[in-house]
């Protein structure tokens, strides 16, 4: 695992956008531009990826540590912070309660639970299992006896 994979990971998982990126890595004093912090989470077959170096993601760390701990003169509960991120998140508009799909039957006679289908002509018949004129099963093989080797 690359550090570009940690760092794509923890961008994730804490739902930080390029923006909170740079404040936090300005906290431990280590500038980045959103462009440069934009081609370490680009695919690696891209002309503008860029490894993402152990200086980098160290800095973020120490700077991530600070972001949700505080600091010991002014500490913060992660939580708190971890929810405050999750709040800034805009919600989409296009997400409207839809009601409920019901589809409307063709004929409304056919859709009345009360009635039995009615029958039409070429309708198959239901197959019956029980037939009346089915022959005896006939034994193809004989009872043979074992013989493993075993006495009892």
């Amino acid at each position: 695992m690359t550090n570009n994979d940690i760092f794509k990971k923890l961008r994730v998982a804490l739902m930080l956008r390029d923006d909170q990126i740079v404040e936090i890595l300005e906290l431990v004093d280590f500038r980045i531009s959103k462009s440069e912090l934009g081609a370490f989470f680009r695919d690696e077959k891209h002309e503008n990826y860029m490894e993402c170096g152990d200086q980098v993601l160290r800095n973020f760390l120490n700077g991530l540590v600070i972001h949700l701990r505080g600091t010991k003169e002014n500490p913060k509960n992660p939580n708190d912070v971890l929810a405050k991120h999750k709040a800034e998140i805009p919600k989409k508009d296009n997400t409207k309660e839809r009601p409920e799909f019901k589809a409307s039957p063709r004929d409304p006679e056919k859709a009345r639970g009360d009635q039995k289908p009615k029958s039409y002509p070429g309708a198959k018949k239901p197959f019956k299992k029980g037939n009346a004129k089915a022959t005896p099963k006939v034994q193809v093989v004989e009872k043979v006896q074992f013989k493993n080797g075993k006495n009892k």
